[in-house]
């Protein structure tokens, strides 16, 4: 005698269901994002995470940085790009650690870390006179020698910001400024924070970098009346980039030469003019060695760095 009909729909389910979670769980398990595939136009795209580090406010980071991730989904058919901003270093370091993002262009410090971390160095932003560590004060705060700083209260973007952080803190250290214990250090999110914390009197002395500077101070001239560079420091090479060994190489060339001819185009200045860059440069692993030496010393003199 058969099973009744709703007996026999039941045990069809079930054995539905059954299959369904051995085929879940049989699924291996991924570290990395893999690239992701839209399906919204007849012919699907591959879909790559480029992030970039903290160098302005998520919402001037895509405005800086967004006409340059178009301008690759435009020019490489069969591929797009998605500007992925995060809202501080720390952020921003999580994903590059965990593999998350298949380009990024990250301080020079974060480029050798993800370089150790299995990502694989190809270029890099130019103007490396333009990557130096500057220190801001009000002009009107009568502070003219380092030594008046003892004490005071001192504002950077992040621990890890190499140019605007690290830098001005090896310059105060190898001057005779006890960073650790002679200075109040705040480490205030971004570098406009960092400017706008000079120009409220929050702080003594902020620290920053040339380009962030120039572009805050043309946008609000008040800040250029105001304020003033009062110290820079010595130049490191500049921001690099980064991409992840599974995407595929052609992607990785066509990425570089759409970057490194920028320049020689309108509508590429275009792009550079947001950045305060007038090119990008090949680079590779031997580019950073400077970068590593002063890390080390750094860590030595300074302070130590939480890897």
């Amino acid at each position: 005698m058969s099973a009744p009909p709703i007996r026999r729909v039941w045990r069809l389910a079930l054995g539905g269901l059954v299959l369904l979670l051995l085929y879940g769980c049989s699924k291996p398990p991924t570290e990395r994002y893999a690239p992701q595939f839209s399906d919204t136009s007849p012919h699907p795209e591959a879909l790559y995470l480029f992030g970039v580090h903290p160098l302005h406010n998520p919402q001037r980071l895509f405005e800086v940085f967004g006409p340059l991730t178009r301008y690759l989904s435009e020019q490489i058919p069969g591929v797009r790009f998605r500007l992925e901003a995060s809202r501080n270093y720390a952020a921003f370091d999580e994903k590059l650690n965990a593999g998350r993002l298949h380009f990024a262009l990250p301080n020079p410090y974060q480029t050798i870390n993800a370089e150790d971390r299995g990502y694989r160095i190809f270029a890099k932003m130019g103007d490396d006179e333009n990557f130096r560590g500057i220190l801001l004060v009000r002009k009107d705060s009568g502070i003219e020698r380092l030594e008046q700083l003892r004490g005071q209260a001192v504002s950077y973007p992040a621990p890890t910001a190499l140019a605007a952080t690290m830098l001005p803190q090896y310059y105060l250290q190898s001057h005779g400024i006890q960073v650790q214990s002679e200075l109040e250090n705040r480490y205030v999110g971004s570098q406009e924070s960092s400017i706008m914390n000079v120009y409220h009197g929050q702080v003594a002395a902020g620290a920053t970098w040339p380009p962030p500077w120039r572009a805050l101070s043309r946008e609000r001239p008040e800040l250029a009346e105001a304020l003033e560079v009062r110290w820079q420091t010595e130049s490191l090479p500049n921001n690099g980039l980064v991409v992840l060994p599974e995407v595929p190489e052609w992607v990785v060339a066509r990425v570089r030469d759409l970057l490194l001819g920028l320049h020689e185009s309108e509508e590429g200045r275009a792009i550079l003019e947001r950045m305060e860059l007038s090119r990008f440069e090949a680079a590779d692993s031997e580019t950073y060695r400077p970068v590593r030496q002063f890390i080390e010393r750094f860590a030595r003199e300074v302070r130590p760095l939480n890897e």
